[in-house]
Protein backbone atom coordinates (compact mmCIF):
# COMPACT_ATOMS: atom_id res chain seq x y z
CA UNK A 1 0.00 0.00 0.00
CA UNK A 2 1.19 3.78 -0.26
CA UNK A 3 2.46 5.08 2.56
CA UNK A 4 -0.50 7.89 3.16
CA UNK A 5 -4.10 7.78 2.01
CA UNK A 6 -6.37 10.60 2.37
CA UNK A 7 -10.46 9.91 2.38
CA UNK A 8 -12.36 12.72 1.50
CA UNK A 9 -15.68 11.68 2.81
CA UNK A 10 -16.54 9.82 6.47
CA UNK A 11 -19.46 8.12 5.29
CA UNK A 12 -20.03 4.45 5.37
CA UNK A 13 -17.69 3.53 2.30
CA UNK A 14 -15.13 5.28 3.56
CA UNK A 15 -15.39 3.83 7.29
CA UNK A 16 -15.44 0.37 5.83
CA UNK A 17 -12.31 0.48 3.49
CA UNK A 18 -9.91 1.79 6.05
CA UNK A 19 -11.20 -0.37 8.92
CA UNK A 20 -10.85 -3.40 6.34
CA UNK A 21 -7.09 -1.65 5.54
CA UNK A 22 -6.13 -1.42 9.46
CA UNK A 23 -7.43 -5.27 9.81
CA UNK A 24 -5.10 -5.60 6.72
CA UNK A 25 -2.23 -4.14 8.47
CA UNK A 26 -2.49 -0.77 7.63
CA UNK A 27 -0.99 2.11 10.13
CA UNK A 28 -4.05 3.65 11.43
CA UNK A 29 -1.52 6.63 11.71
CA UNK A 30 -0.79 6.58 8.17
CA UNK A 31 -4.79 7.79 7.41
CA UNK A 32 -6.42 10.51 7.07
CA UNK A 33 -10.20 11.65 6.96
CA UNK A 34 -12.21 14.65 6.66
CA UNK A 35 -15.98 15.80 7.00
CA UNK A 36 -17.08 19.71 7.20
CA UNK A 37 -18.54 17.96 10.48
CA UNK A 38 -16.31 16.34 13.11
CA UNK A 39 -19.40 14.62 14.53
CA UNK A 40 -19.00 12.93 11.30
CA UNK A 41 -15.48 12.09 12.10
CA UNK A 42 -15.41 11.56 15.67
CA UNK A 43 -16.64 7.47 15.66
CA UNK A 44 -13.85 7.03 13.09
CA UNK A 45 -11.11 8.24 14.99
CA UNK A 46 -11.92 7.24 18.51
CA UNK A 47 -12.85 3.29 17.32
CA UNK A 48 -9.85 2.68 14.61
CA UNK A 49 -7.31 5.54 15.67
CA UNK A 50 -6.52 7.73 12.17
CA UNK A 51 -6.17 11.19 11.20
CA UNK A 52 -9.13 13.30 10.54
CA UNK A 53 -9.29 16.80 9.45
CA UNK A 54 -12.14 19.48 8.78
CA UNK A 55 -9.59 21.14 5.75
CA UNK A 56 -9.39 19.23 2.56
CA UNK A 57 -7.00 20.94 0.89
CA UNK A 58 -4.36 20.96 4.31
CA UNK A 59 -4.81 16.96 4.64
CA UNK A 60 -3.90 16.27 0.79
CA UNK A 61 -1.08 18.02 1.32
CA UNK A 62 1.01 15.13 1.69
CA UNK A 63 -1.09 12.37 1.10
CA UNK A 64 -0.03 9.52 -1.57
CA UNK A 65 -3.30 8.45 -2.31
CA UNK A 66 -6.66 10.55 -2.46
CA UNK A 67 -9.62 8.47 -2.24
CA UNK A 68 -12.95 10.35 -3.22
CA UNK A 69 -15.43 9.26 -1.10
CA UNK A 70 -18.01 11.90 -1.40
CA UNK A 71 -21.87 11.94 -2.92
CA UNK A 72 -21.33 12.48 -6.50
CA UNK A 73 -23.82 15.49 -6.31
CA UNK A 74 -21.23 17.76 -4.28
CA UNK A 75 -18.53 16.04 -6.10
CA UNK A 76 -17.93 19.33 -7.97
CA UNK A 77 -17.72 21.95 -5.28
CA UNK A 78 -15.46 19.21 -3.15
CA UNK A 79 -13.33 19.14 -6.22
CA UNK A 80 -12.94 22.62 -6.90
CA UNK A 81 -11.57 22.99 -3.36
CA UNK A 82 -9.13 20.28 -3.87
CA UNK A 83 -7.70 21.20 -7.24
CA UNK A 84 -4.57 23.31 -6.35
CA UNK A 85 -3.50 20.98 -3.39
CA UNK A 86 -4.11 17.89 -6.11
CA UNK A 87 -2.03 19.36 -8.61
CA UNK A 88 0.98 20.24 -6.30
CA UNK A 89 1.38 16.74 -5.35
CA UNK A 90 -0.28 14.79 -8.29
CA UNK A 91 -1.29 11.62 -6.02
CA UNK A 92 -3.19 8.72 -7.61
CA UNK A 93 -6.78 9.49 -7.02
CA UNK A 94 -8.94 6.63 -6.20
CA UNK A 95 -12.92 7.67 -6.87
CA UNK A 96 -15.97 5.46 -5.41
CA UNK A 97 -18.77 7.94 -6.48
CA UNK A 98 -21.06 6.20 -8.78
CA UNK A 99 -21.18 7.76 -12.09
CA UNK A 100 -18.95 10.38 -12.38
CA UNK A 101 -16.59 9.33 -15.46
CA UNK A 102 -12.58 9.47 -15.11
CA UNK A 103 -12.50 12.76 -17.53
CA UNK A 104 -14.82 14.38 -15.72
CA UNK A 105 -12.97 14.13 -12.09
CA UNK A 106 -9.89 14.61 -13.75
CA UNK A 107 -10.73 18.10 -15.26
CA UNK A 108 -12.43 19.35 -12.29
CA UNK A 109 -9.51 18.58 -10.65
CA UNK A 110 -6.56 20.13 -13.46
CA UNK A 111 -5.97 17.33 -15.75
CA UNK A 112 -2.83 15.21 -15.67
CA UNK A 113 -3.50 12.80 -13.02
CA UNK A 114 -3.34 9.19 -12.50
CA UNK A 115 -7.09 8.29 -11.74
CA UNK A 116 -8.78 4.94 -10.30
CA UNK A 117 -12.60 4.65 -10.47
CA UNK A 118 -13.81 1.90 -8.45
CA UNK A 119 -17.47 0.75 -8.02
CA UNK A 120 -17.85 -0.92 -5.10
CA UNK A 121 -21.28 -2.31 -2.98
CA UNK A 122 -22.60 -2.07 -0.12
CA UNK A 123 -21.58 -5.36 1.53
CA UNK A 124 -18.18 -3.94 1.57
CA UNK A 125 -19.45 -2.63 4.82
CA UNK A 126 -19.18 -6.21 5.75
CA UNK A 127 -15.66 -7.17 4.21
CA UNK A 128 -17.66 -9.13 1.63
CA UNK A 129 -17.69 -6.22 -1.30
CA UNK A 130 -17.57 -6.91 -4.95
CA UNK A 131 -16.11 -3.91 -6.87
CA UNK A 132 -15.02 -3.40 -10.70
CA UNK A 133 -12.08 -1.09 -10.79
CA UNK A 134 -10.96 0.59 -13.85
CA UNK A 135 -7.31 3.02 -14.38
CA UNK A 136 -6.49 6.02 -16.87
CA UNK A 137 -4.03 6.09 -19.07
CA UNK A 138 -1.65 7.77 -16.45
CA UNK A 139 -1.87 4.95 -13.14
CA UNK A 140 0.84 3.10 -13.51
CA UNK A 141 1.55 -1.17 -12.86
CA UNK A 142 2.58 0.75 -8.53
CA UNK A 143 -0.43 2.53 -8.24
CA UNK A 144 -2.85 -0.14 -9.60
CA UNK A 145 -1.07 -2.31 -7.10
CA UNK A 146 -2.23 0.40 -4.23
CA UNK A 147 -5.32 0.93 -5.88
CA UNK A 148 -6.21 -2.76 -5.78
CA UNK A 149 -5.00 -3.50 -1.85
CA UNK A 150 -7.10 -0.46 -1.08
CA UNK A 151 -10.29 -2.14 -2.43
CA UNK A 152 -9.45 -5.75 -1.00
CA UNK A 153 -9.42 -4.54 2.41
CA UNK A 154 -13.30 -5.14 2.10
CA UNK A 155 -13.10 -7.84 -0.57
CA UNK A 156 -13.04 -8.87 -4.30
CA UNK A 157 -11.66 -6.99 -7.03
CA UNK A 158 -11.96 -7.02 -10.70
CA UNK A 159 -10.17 -4.67 -13.35
CA UNK A 160 -11.94 -3.60 -16.21
CA UNK A 161 -9.29 -2.40 -19.34
CA UNK A 162 -12.60 -0.13 -20.72
CA UNK A 163 -14.36 2.70 -18.27
CA UNK A 164 -18.15 2.11 -20.11
CA UNK A 165 -18.04 -1.66 -18.45
CA UNK A 166 -18.55 0.08 -15.18
CA UNK A 167 -21.92 0.24 -16.71
CA UNK A 168 -22.09 -3.46 -16.65
CA UNK A 169 -20.36 -3.71 -13.26
CA UNK A 170 -22.95 -1.65 -11.86
CA UNK A 171 -25.19 -3.95 -13.11
CA UNK A 172 -23.82 -7.01 -11.94
CA UNK A 173 -22.67 -6.25 -8.35
CA UNK A 174 -22.97 -2.62 -7.94
CA UNK A 175 -27.21 -2.51 -7.64
CA UNK A 176 -27.14 -6.49 -7.41
CA UNK A 177 -27.05 -6.47 -3.60
CA UNK A 178 -30.87 -5.19 -3.68
CA UNK A 179 -31.54 -8.15 -6.12
CA UNK A 180 -30.45 -10.60 -3.68
CA UNK A 181 -32.83 -8.75 -1.11
CA UNK A 182 -35.45 -8.55 -2.65
CA UNK A 183 -35.53 -12.52 -3.47
CA UNK A 184 -35.01 -12.90 0.79
CA UNK A 185 -38.16 -11.03 0.64
CA UNK A 186 -40.25 -13.51 -1.64
CA UNK A 187 -39.18 -15.67 -0.27
CA UNK A 188 -39.79 -15.69 2.91
CA UNK A 189 -43.45 -14.29 2.16
CA UNK A 190 -43.54 -17.56 0.34
CA UNK A 191 -42.33 -19.97 3.07
CA UNK A 192 -44.68 -17.45 5.65
CA UNK A 193 -47.86 -18.63 3.14
CA UNK A 194 -46.64 -22.30 3.60
CA UNK A 195 -46.68 -22.13 7.32
CA UNK A 196 -43.38 -20.97 7.98
CA UNK A 197 -42.70 -18.43 10.97
CA UNK A 198 -41.25 -15.06 9.32
CA UNK A 199 -38.21 -15.63 11.12
CA UNK A 200 -37.29 -19.24 10.43
CA UNK A 201 -37.77 -18.61 6.81
CA UNK A 202 -35.97 -15.54 6.77
CA UNK A 203 -33.26 -16.96 8.04
CA UNK A 204 -33.27 -20.46 6.36
CA UNK A 205 -33.17 -18.04 2.87
CA UNK A 206 -30.34 -15.90 3.86
CA UNK A 207 -28.01 -18.99 5.11
CA UNK A 208 -29.32 -20.97 1.87
CA UNK A 209 -28.19 -18.05 -0.16
CA UNK A 210 -24.36 -17.69 1.67
CA UNK A 211 -23.75 -21.37 1.56
CA UNK A 212 -24.75 -21.07 -1.87
CA UNK A 213 -22.34 -18.36 -2.69
CA UNK A 214 -19.36 -19.65 -0.81
CA UNK A 215 -19.86 -23.62 -2.54
CA UNK A 216 -19.72 -21.54 -5.89
CA UNK A 217 -16.98 -19.39 -4.64
CA UNK A 218 -14.90 -23.00 -3.55
CA UNK A 219 -15.80 -24.75 -6.49
CA UNK A 220 -14.20 -25.14 -10.31
CA UNK A 221 -17.69 -26.00 -11.36
CA UNK A 222 -19.85 -23.86 -13.46
CA UNK A 223 -23.25 -22.33 -11.95
CA UNK A 224 -24.67 -24.19 -14.70
CA UNK A 225 -23.02 -27.49 -13.36
CA UNK A 226 -23.54 -26.69 -9.69
CA UNK A 227 -27.41 -26.11 -10.41
CA UNK A 228 -27.31 -29.51 -12.25
CA UNK A 229 -25.70 -31.55 -9.60
CA UNK A 230 -29.21 -30.20 -7.10
CA UNK A 231 -31.38 -31.22 -9.19
CA UNK A 232 -32.63 -34.58 -9.38
CA UNK A 233 -34.94 -36.01 -12.56
CA UNK A 234 -38.28 -35.53 -11.45
CA UNK A 235 -37.22 -33.92 -7.88
CA UNK A 236 -39.08 -31.36 -6.35
CA UNK A 237 -35.73 -28.84 -7.17
CA UNK A 238 -36.26 -29.36 -10.66
CA UNK A 239 -40.18 -29.03 -10.26
CA UNK A 240 -39.02 -25.39 -8.86
CA UNK A 241 -36.56 -24.47 -11.75
CA UNK A 242 -38.50 -25.49 -14.56
CA UNK A 243 -41.51 -23.10 -12.96
CA UNK A 244 -38.55 -20.13 -12.74
CA UNK A 245 -37.70 -20.99 -16.10
CA UNK A 246 -41.13 -20.97 -17.85
CA UNK A 247 -42.15 -17.69 -16.17
CA UNK A 248 -39.28 -15.73 -17.49
CA UNK A 249 -36.38 -15.61 -14.87
CA UNK A 250 -33.65 -14.86 -16.94
CA UNK A 251 -35.13 -12.40 -19.44
CA UNK A 252 -36.55 -10.59 -16.00
CA UNK A 253 -33.23 -10.09 -14.79
CA UNK A 254 -31.38 -9.54 -17.78
CA UNK A 255 -33.59 -6.60 -18.53
CA UNK A 256 -33.61 -5.55 -15.04
CA UNK A 257 -29.97 -5.52 -15.38
CA UNK A 258 -30.01 -3.18 -19.16
CA UNK A 259 -32.42 -0.79 -17.47
CA UNK A 260 -29.72 -0.60 -14.55
CA UNK A 261 -26.75 -0.17 -16.92
CA UNK A 262 -29.11 2.58 -18.91
CA UNK A 263 -29.77 4.53 -15.72
CA UNK A 264 -25.81 4.56 -14.77
CA UNK A 265 -25.09 6.24 -18.36
CA UNK A 266 -27.96 8.31 -18.02
CA UNK A 267 -26.63 9.45 -14.07
CA UNK A 268 -23.31 9.91 -16.01
CA UNK A 269 -24.46 12.72 -18.59
CA UNK A 270 -26.95 14.11 -15.74
CA UNK A 271 -23.41 15.16 -13.49
CA UNK A 272 -21.16 15.76 -16.12
CA UNK A 273 -22.87 18.94 -16.82
CA UNK A 274 -19.62 21.44 -15.43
Amino acid sequence: MANRVTFIGAGNMAGAIIGGMIDSGYSAGDITATSPDDAMLSPLRERLGINTATDNAAAVSDADVVVLAVKPQIMHQVCEGLREAIQARRPLIVSVAAGLPAATLERWLGGDLPLVRCMPNTPSLVGAGAAGLYANARVDETQRKQASELVEAVGLVEWVDDEALLDAVTAVSGSAPAYFFLMFEAMEEAGIRQGLPAETARRLAMQTAFGAAKMAMASDKTPAELKRNVMSPGGTTERAIEHLEQAGLRNTLAEAMDACSARAREMAKELDKN
